[in-house]
Parts: structure tokens; sequence; C-alpha cells
């Protein structure tokens, strides 16, 4: 139901659950988080996420699973979608959902958890627990107003209504639209950024992910101390030498 592969320089998760539209069970989650450790050991550059089939990315929840669940059974649930999905914050290189279609509830969350999203042009998105007399449990009320700001959120997560692929590369729920070979168009995008050095990308995401959590003087320490740390890397004195050159650096993560 989950399967992990290698396609060059990235590595590939597919949820394989077509006939579910990729539905997440319980099992599924903690596939997905034993795919991801498995990929933390592989030389990679990108992290990228897709559903089989053509109709969705991931549906959501498998529905059937949250019935009758004892109350620490339920909270249990929610940490356990939230301890999988958080290990992409932590990854060593940068992650990427390609959105071929439905992306719902805990879909939609998965996506949100990684760095970037790419979207088809009939992709459909939204968090619609509350028509379930629910909220999201994985995520989706942290990472979301982060993205697209408090107002478009709580639009979109107390209305539970369906977001296109337009509106959502409009209002920065997604970052680009994939016209043709969406998984082809995903890995032209990891290729924008893998060839750079790790160390530095690394660093760069981890300045990012803690600006939206500290007041700016904090954060501006923050950058200082990771760009010094950055300007000692031997892929930052590559870069410079390279620049003065006048020819393409050639970074090796170190």
């Amino acid at each position: 139901m989950i399967t992990l592969t290698r396609d060059g320089d990235y590595a590939l998760i597919t949820l394989d659950r077509p006939q579910a539209l990729n539905a997440l069970s319980f099992e599924i989650i903690r596939a997905i988080g034993a795919a991801i450790d498995q990929a933390r050991d592989w030389d990679i550059r990108a992290l990228i996420f897709t559903g089989a089939g053509e109709k969705a990315f991931c549906a959501g929840a498998d529905i059937k699973e949250l019935l009758g669940r004892s109350l620490m059974e339920e909270k249990e649930g929610a940490e356990l979608g939230q301890a999988t999905f958080a290990k992409l914050d932590a990854f060593k290189v940068p992650s990427l959902a390609a959105i071929n279609g439905f992306a719902f509830g805990g879909g939609l969350e998965l996506a949100l958890a990684c760095t970037f999203r790419i979207a088809a042009p009939k992709a459909k998105m939204g968090l619609p627990e509350i028509k379930l007399g629910l909220i999201p449990g994985y995520g989706g009320t942290q990472r979301l107003p982060r993205l697209v700001g408090e107002a478009r959120a709580l639009d979109i997560i107390l209305t539970g209504r369906t977001v296109d692929a337009e509106e959502a590369l409009r209002i920065g729920l997604v970052n680009r639209i994939g016209d043709g070979d969406l998984l082809a168009a995903a890995k032209a995008y990891a290729g924008e950024f893998s060839h750079y050095g790790l160390p530095a990308l690394s660093f760069a995401r981890d300045a990012v992910r803690r600006a939206l959590d500290t007041p700016l003087a904090e954060g501006l320490r923050i950058e200082a101390d990771l760009s010094t740390l950055a300007y000692r890397t031997e892929d930052a004195a590559e870069g410079l030498a390279a620049f003065l050159d006048k020819r393409k650096p050639t970074f090796r993560d170190r």
C-alpha cells in the first residue's frame, strides 16, 4: 500500500491504494513513517510523494477506522499522524508533494508537511473535517495558516470547502501547477534546488522555519548563526571561488 523507490537523485514514496483513493489508514501512516526513515539512509537530493492512479493524491482518512475508538485511542491516532508527518520537518533534504488529484483531510495535511507542493491542473484540495463534526488532527490547523494566513485558513477549515489548483496557487497553498506528466514536473522542480549543497539548503530551511516561531530580533540572531556556519563549509569556499572564476561550482555537501 506504500511503495518506496529510487529515481536517480530522488526517493519516491507512492501511496498505492487507488481503489480507495489512496485513503490513509493507521497502517498506511505507519508505513509512511517507515518509508521516510528508510529513505533517510539513502544518498538522495529530494523526497517526492505522490498517489497511485489518476484520481487522487490522497482522499484523507479511512473513515471506518475512526469509529468506536476510546478517548485515548483518538488522541493516539492524532499524535501518530502528527509525529509521522513531522519527520519531514527534520528530513535531511527538501520534500515535495505531487498532488495528482484529490488531496483532502489527512492527504492535504501530508502535502502541507512537505517543503513544496506541485498540483495537477485538475487537483482538488480541502480540509473537510468540519462536515463530520471534527477538525483537522494531523497538523492542518497549524501548517495551513502558516502558508496562506489566518483568514484564508479559517475560511477553508470552517467551511470545509474545496480549493481548486488555480486558487491554491494564488493563495500560496501550492507552489506550482504542473501540466502534462506531473511526476516529471515534480522532478524538474526538484532539479531547481537539488543541485545546490545540502548544508546550505538545510541551513536555509531551518532559518525560515524558525522565523515563523520567534520574534524578529531572535530570528535575526538565528540567521546570523546559521549564515556563519554556512561560510565555514567547503561548499561555500567552492561557491565563492567559482563565482570569481566565472565557472559553475561543484558542491560536495561538505
